[in-house]
């Protein structure tokens, strides 16, 4: 488990990601996995440039680092992503039993971690996550406001 620095300098990195999604006008979400300390692999949303409803930040981090230790199974990783992530997301944490989920902003509507759902921690299931919630969660959550205040406006 990372430290409190720690996690805001791995936050800095998956927010810088989710910068790089409204260039392909996808909502900014940002994530890195980390393995021993070390980011193992980044992401953003790329739902929309790979016409892809799949292809959230998490999954795509989640599919990186797999292909990469040639497993499905990514014990020992800590995922950190600029939003909770939703019940896909959720799930595919859970079969590859990452074992730490550090997110910033909550999600009310679509939140699996605490917000909405809470499968990290649900006992039915076959794998618990470690959950730490809201860090530099405002920074996180004006990427998105200002995002879609754009798109209406």
């Amino acid at each position: 488990m990372l430290n409190n620095s720690e996690h805001v300098a791995a936050m800095r990195e998956a927010l810088g990601e989710a910068r790089l999604a409204p260039l392909h006008e996808d909502v900014p979400i940002g994530a890195v996995l980390l393995r021993d300390g070390e980011i193992v692999a980044r992401a953003h949303n790329r739902r929309e440039v790979d016409h892809d409803p799949t292809a959230h930040a998490e999954v795509l981090a989640l599919r990186q680092a797999a292909s990469l230790f040639g497993t499905s199974r990514l014990d020992g990783t800590t995922l950190v992503v600029t939003l909770e992530p939703c019940a896909m997301c959720a799930g595919a944490i859970l079969l590859a039993r990452v074992e730490t989920v550090i997110f910033g902003a909550d999600d009310p509507k679509a939140g699996a971690f605490g917000s909405l759902y809470n499968f990290g921690a649900d006992p039915r299931l076959n794998h618990s996550v470690m959950v730490v919630p809201g860090v530099l969660a405002s920074e996180g959550a004006e990427l998105l406001t200002s995002f879609f205040a754009a798109r209406r406006g």
